[in-house]
């Protein structure tokens, strides 16, 4: 099964083709607001790479949020686009928890939690606890980490033992919960699409496929718009 996978819920756009489970082609930039000049680029690169056509791949899975609108969006768009033209099945697989297949995926011998994070603005960050058999056992939480009257809804987590946490929301929770003598960092974690790899050949195999007319992504937050900063746009 040739899978293609897209992430682009952060400032980080990233694809991946995979086969039968096996990554034989990755594609990624951490250059900000550069989703919609570098995503189909990407995948055109690697597909020709690895001497195929679009006509080739058996899915399409993307990163279904939480995470930046305009991100999602380019990603979620570009998903649907080839899915409709190709009639191949649209796959989705939560952002978080991609984050935390990845890192186990990454570091297969350890046991304790996993707690990914994506920053969205301010003390707020998107949460969820994870464990190693990928069992979500807190599932996606928009969590405000600076207000000391009320702990933490991850400090019970803490109390059980212990939570790594990773991802660009990661370093707020060092002045709440870095104290903590389970609380671990890891600062080298990058999002990628490849923590989409065995998840999606799973919901693929099981038939967990997504309408490609009325998909949309988990926002979690309303869309805010702000005042452009793109000269000539007002």
């Amino acid at each position: 099964m040739k899978i293609l996978q897209i992430e682009t819920a952060t400032h980080i756009c990233s694809t991946v083709l995979a086969v039968d489970g096996n990554i034989i082609a990755h594609r990624q930039s951490d250059v900000p607001n550069a989703h919609s000049t570098r995503l189909t680029i990407f995948i055109d690169e690697m597909l020709k790479q690895c001497g195929l056509t679009p006509r080739d791949l058996d899915a399409v899975c993307v990163s279904s949020g939480p995470g930046s609108y305009t991100g999602l969006r380019i990603g979620v768009s570009t998903a649907k686009g080839l899915c409709y033209a190709l009639q191949r099945p649209l796959l989705s697989v939560p952002t978080l928890l991609s984050m935390a297949a990845l890192y186990y995926r990454q570091h297969p011998d350890y046991t304790g939690l996993v707690c990914p994070m994506i920053d969205a603005r301010r003390m707020e960050c998107y949460t969820m606890i994870v464990d190693s058999d990928l069992n979500i056992l807190r599932d996606t939480h928009a969590d405000i980490l600076d207000d000391n009257a009320h702990p933490s809804p991850l400090t019970a987590f803490l109390e059980k033992g212990e939570v790594t946490f990773i991802g660009d929301g990661a370093a707020k929770t060092r002045d709440v919960l870095g104290l903590h003598s389970h609380a671990r960092y890891d600062d080298s974690f990058i999002l990628s699409a490849e923590g989409m790899t065995d998840l999606a050949i799973k919901k693929l195999q099981h038939g967990e496929t997504e309408d490609v007319a009325y998909f949309e992504p988990f926002y979690l937050k309303d869309f805010v718009a702000k005042k452009s900063v793109v000269h000539g746009l007002r």
